[in-house]
């Protein structure tokens, strides 16, 4: 396990501090615990680097299993479940998310043959290796809860933000210059804008969302069958008001579009050249338990243990393959806010809803255009600084760095 300690400079950038690695009882061996740091003698800076890699290394493995896999892929199934079990295709709601849920069952069911499975690419190449999914279950029943998926309440609930009415989208944010939460903020504010103004139109009051059977049966199978080792929780929304409405429909389309972007389509641009995020570490750290032969070796070759560390040609070269794949857009992408459905253009109301929303992600390129070049935002500005364009909406085909398809598709 490891933990790390960052301080905020005034400019608004992180600078790493410590690295706490810690190895549990194992094998009759008791805990071994050390804190690493940027030192200035040599010895010091090569355990320096080699405590970053596993660091490294264990938040690959967590980004994978929990913020990728569990918080979007994982989850939305069962929305994806309920909505063809309980709403007919001609539902005003089922014609909403139906745009989100295009071939997320399809390449689920592929990760389950080829990155989840036993023995897959997963558990070969990342550190959690055989307990992969037991780490995302784990985390799925200690930490999942469907209110902290909408971005305002994820922000605050990992004291990145907090309320604040007098400030833009009703939060401070913690580092003011957050690409994800700034950039975010605004496509979760667009899509909240426009699931709004859809709901309203089709539920004018509170009698309107209660007697509608269908929906109260789709949010009751979401709670109680979807997630049913979960169905007596208190977090869970009530579904009794347009307003109900509009927050639950809103949270599944920024986790089906927006999240999965910006945990997806920037890995290959992030992580493909391994040594910047390497995805599992071979060897212990130096300073556990050595012998004299192992201690000699690292102080004459610290190269070496660093590359032995690192994960194997084979295990980067599979993982710079994955990654290729999953941070490309296919030809027949679908893009947030970019087409409209054929039954919303039937209908006036709905289409102008709609062409504003459009209007509202067009717009959002420029303004992120504009903070990528602007020299006092340090995170995405500046020498060696990759502009922060993840939540950018529209893209061509191919690995980009930018564009939030609707749906889960790749």
């Amino acid at each position: 396990m490891g933990r790390g300690l960052f301080f905020l400079t005034p400019d608004g950038t992180l600078r790493p501090l410590a690295i706490e690695l810690t190895r549990p009882p194992v094998d009759g061996k008791p805990q071994w615990k050390q804190v690493f740091t940027p030192t200035g003698d040599a010895t010091g800076c090569w355990l320096w680097r080699l405590a970053k890699v596993h660091a490294l290394a264990h938040d690959s493995g967590y980004h994978q299993l929990v913020s990728h896999w569990l918080r979007t892929h994982c989850m939305t199934e069962p929305y994806i479940i309920a909505s063809n079990r309980q709403l007919s295709a001609m539902h005003p709601i089922y014609k909403l998310l139906h745009p989100h849920f295009r071939y997320t069952m399809e390449i689920n069911a592929l990760a389950r043959q080829a990155l989840i499975n036993a023995g897959g690419i997963i558990e070969t190449c990342f550190s959690p290796k055989k307990y992969s999914i037991e780490l995302s279950s784990v985390a799925y029943d200690q930490q999942w809860r469907f209110d902290l998926q909408a971005l305002p309440t994820d922000l605050i609930s990992r004291g990145m933000a907090v309320e604040d009415p007098t400030a833009l989208h009703g939060l401070r944010l913690t580092i003011e210059d957050y690409p994800f939460a700034n950039d975010g903020l605004l496509v979760w504010d667009a899509i909240k804008q426009w699931v709004t103004d859809y709901v309203k139109h089709y539920y004018l009051d509170a009698s309107f969302v209660q007697s509608d059977k269908e929906l109260q049966a789709w949010w009751t199978e979401i709670r109680t069958v979807g997630h049913g080792d979960k169905k007596d929780e208190t977090w869970w929304p009530v579904l009794k008001t347009p307003q109900d409405l509009i927050g639950i429909l809103t949270t599944m389309i920024w986790v089906t579009s927006g999240h999965h972007s910006a945990v997806n389509f920037g890995q290959y641009i992030y992580a493909g050249y391994f040594p910047n995020r390497p995805t599992i570490a071979r060897t212990k750290m130096p300073t556990e338990d050595p012998t004299d032969e192992e201690w000699k070796c690292f102080i004459n070759n610290p190269e070496v243990a660093l590359l032995m560390c690192f994960p194997s040609q084979i295990q980067a070269t599979k993982v710079m393959a994955v990654l290729d794949v999953l941070s490309n857009h296919s030809t027949d992408e679908e893009y947030l806010g970019k087409d409209m459905e054929a039954s919303w253009i039937e209908n006036p109301i709905i289409k102008a809803a709609f062409e504003r929303f459009n209007g509202k992600l067009k717009e959002l390129e420029g303004v992120i255009d504009r903070r990528n070049v602007d020299k006092n935002l340090k995170n995405r500005c500046g020498a060696g600084v990759v502009p922060y364009e993840l939540l950018k909406p529209f893209s061509e085909p191919g690995v980009t760095g930018r564009g939030v398809p609707n749906s889960i598709s790749i």
